[in-house]
């Protein structure tokens, strides 16, 4: 699988900034992608303060920083990426670079369980829109991996896809682990963009099997 990237970070595809944009530097925000978090946020009530979350991929760090100031001062935010995060982040939050799809990163297990986990994560684009979006599914469901492993039972699940074929595997595999599964496009998304959010709440309890042996 091709090297992956946080959907925040990398070169810019889009020719100058829009609203969204500048809206987001006038706040201090490093990226326009934190208006999509504030607008899930909104809508389902996912962050709360004294909430420990996890932000896969997080760089350039605008989701990170949105979410150090909902769960406050008694919340903790753990963020990794390939990438450093470039900002300045208050001290409840910890950031490393590192590979945030590693399922045996004991840096991630070491602040589990959370109460939340996110990843705007997205393959490097190539053009090849068929192509793309299997990369986007695979990254989906790797993230979805780390946030059933590392999730709290009731926790919350949000993460970015390319709509696609692939779609409905990954919608009936978060029916599969969360209570409730939601579809969300963010009005701050661009019209030429074919990224979604899959939301995940009330992570369910799996029980385990019942060891057998003769």
């Amino acid at each position: 699988m091709a090297r992956a990237r946080s959907g925040r970070s990398g070169k810019n595809t889009y020719k100058g900034g829009d609203a969204f944009t500048r809206e987001a530097r006038l706040a201090g925000y490093p990226a326009r992608s934190v208006f999509k978090l504030d607008e899930i946020d909104r809508r389902i009530r996912l962050l709360k303060p004294g909430m420990h979350v996890l932000d896969l991929g997080a760089a350039p760090g605008s989701w990170s920083l949105y979410v150090t100031q909902k769960v406050g001062a008694s919340g903790r935010l753990f963020a990794i990426d390939l990438d450093p995060l470039n900002i300045p982040l208050p001290p409840n939050a910890t950031a490393i670079v590192g590979d945030a799809l590693a399922l045996d990163n004991e840096a991630l297990a070491e602040h589990a369980p959370y109460d939340v986990v996110l990843s705007d994560m997205a393959p490097r684009t190539t053009g090849n829109r068929l192509g793309d979006q299997t990369r986007s599914f695979e990254l989906f469901m790797r993230a979805l991996a780390v946030a059933e492993k590392l999730l709290k039972p009731g926790g919350a699940f949000v993460g970015k896809i390319f709509m696609g074929e692939d779609l409905p595997k990954a919608k009936a595999e978060v029916k599969r682990l969360f209570t409730e599964e939601r579809g969300i496009r963010p009005e701050g998304t661009r019209a030429t963009s074919y990224e979604m959010f899959i939301v995940g709440l009330g992570k369910k309890v799996v029980a385990s099997s019942p060891s057998g042996g003769s």
